[in-house]
């Protein structure tokens, strides 16, 4: 299996608006990907479509070789976490674990157990008075119990303050590396995804923007910064991903395989939040470069 996700594509829309539209990706196996966009770019109907809880309007999307959510032992290699950390506010701590042995085939109690124990969480105490970190702690214990082969998880962190942030993407990372399996992990703190992923989707405006290797990525994108440019002037091999301009000075985020050689212009990498924002960035431009078009 050298693939987890492959979408040819894909969307999905409501009425008549696209909430993720022409979407083909293809994600290897073996990665912490970080899914990254803002509100309402697709993200969450994304993992809901891999996940088997939402149907495509167009295209088609396959998980782990089959079709989502078709049938139990498909549904026992996928875990999703949504974006509120579910649980139940009634029942104890123990009585979700006790709720995820009965629901799923592949469930590691002693792991579960030993995860509970680690974490300091009281067992008999109930979900509903634990604190958001702790919600999260065992909203996570309960996917990884079921020993996914992928684990979808919608947003998990972005409620919890900072400390709580670090120590459940901390949690995430040692069960990853322990038992080597798959994540996707949707998020708009690109600051956490820089930690744990190294793989990456933008999605922007409901459409994929860019998908690689994190490290792939950074050593292919620049920033050129110098005397006011118009970008037809620029190497054919250098794709423009946003553009800011001056009366004086030109500020381009390009892509490119091949080196900068022109003196000109002060180059400078990006970081992975630079990387993102340009990508969003395109999008706002792209939508002025629309309206004066319409004017």
């Amino acid at each position: 299996m050298n693939a987890v996700l492959q979408a040819q594509g894909l969307g999905r829309k409501y009425g008549r608006r696209w909430a993720l539209r022409e979407c083909t990706i293809d994600l290897p196996a073996g990665h912490v990907v970080g899914l990254v966009g803002p509100n309402g770019a697709g993200k969450t109907t994304l993992l809901k479509l891999a996940s088997g809880q939402l149907e495509p309007t167009a295209g088609t999307i396959t998980v782990l070789g089959g079709r989502p959510a078709g049938g139990p032992p498909q549904l026992a290699r996928v875990g999703f976490v949504a974006q509120d950390t579910p649980v139940y506010a009634g029942l104890s701590v123990a009585d979700h674990l006790r709720l995820g042995e009965r629901l799923n085939l592949r469930w590691d109690a002693a792991m579960a157990r030993d995860r509970i124990a680690t974490l300091g969480l009281d067992p008999a105490q109930r979900a509903g008075r634990l604190s958001g970190g702790q919600r999260a702690q065992l909203a996570l214990t309960l996917g990884l119990a079921k020993r996914p082969e992928l684990l979808l998880l919608d947003e998990p962190v972005a409620s919890l303050d900072p400390l709580a942030r670090r120590e459940f993407l901390q949690g995430l990372m040692e069960a990853t590396a322990e038992h080597e399996f798959s994540v996707v992990l949707s998020s708009h703190l690109v600051s956490d995804l820089e930690r744990v992923c190294d793989f990456l989707i933008v999605l922007v405006d409901s459409r994929v923007r860019i998908a690689g290797e994190v490290d792939r990525l950074l050593a292919t994108h620049y920033r050129l910064t110098g005397a006011r440019r118009d970008p037809d002037r620029l190497p054919a091999d250098q794709h423009v991903v946003c553009a800011r301009h001056t009366a004086r000075q030109s500020t381009y985020v390009v892509r490119t395989d091949g080196p900068i050689h022109d003196p000109a212009w002060t180059v400078t990498r990006l970081g992975l939040e630079d990387l993102v924002l340009a990508y969003m960035d395109q999008d706002t431009v792209d939508r002025r470069a629309a309206l004066e078009v319409r004017r």
